[in-house]
């Protein structure tokens, strides 16, 4: 259940006024949401997390930028969405902080890559050759910074604020037993 909230509140953080957005440059909780959702779900239900998202892309396209939808333009970054939530099955085994640290930089680097190339192929915005490429992803640079620090910083809270939390009641508890007087 908790993993469905976050992938909804990951959801719901792409729909919170885009001035924030402009600001943050693309600071959203998507892809730890979608790291922890996948890390306490069955593989299968990736492609219940692609949907919710896919959800706030149509919203986003028509509703907030005015644009037409073409499903085409978002099948890569759909796909984008159930492979984050692989990587994040591949913390089930064991969260340890080593993985987390590596599956924020896999969803972020491979949403940085793809996207970035999508955009390249996709339009007229960037010369279609090498350095065009490399135009494109270095105009993208500060998005990823900012995706790699939200990511991050969401992740750290969803896996690592359940571990504080249960070493700080084991503490308390041998603190509690180390006190109590003998019998």
């Amino acid at each position: 259940m908790l993993a469905i909230l976050v992938l909804l509140l990951a959801a719901l953080s792409r729909l919170l006024p885009h001035a924030m957005h402009a600001v943050g440059l693309n600071f959203t909780a998507v892809g730890a949401g979608l790291l922890f959702f996948g890390s306490r779900r069955p593989r299968w239900q990736a492609v219940v997390a692609a949907a919710v998202m896919a959800l706030t892309d149509i919203y986003l396209t028509k509703a907030v930028y005015g644009l037409p939808f073409h499903v085409s333009a978002y099948l890569v970054t759909w796909a984008w969405y159930a492979a984050v939530c692989l990587i994040g099955s591949s913390l089930l085994r064991k969260v340890t902080a080593l993985r987390v640290v590596a599956s924020v930089f896999a969803s972020a680097t491979s949403f940085f890559l793809l996207s970035n190339f999508v955009v390249w192929v996709s339009s007229d915005m960037y010369a279609h050759s090498l350095t065009g490429l490399s135009a494109c992803y270095a105009s993208a640079v500060p998005f990823y910074a900012n995706d790699l620090a939200s990511t991050g910083l969401v992740s750290a809270a969803l896996f690592g604020l359940p571990v504080l939390a249960a070493r700080t009641v084991e503490i308390l508890h041998a603190t509690q037993h180390r006190n109590q007087p003998l019998a």
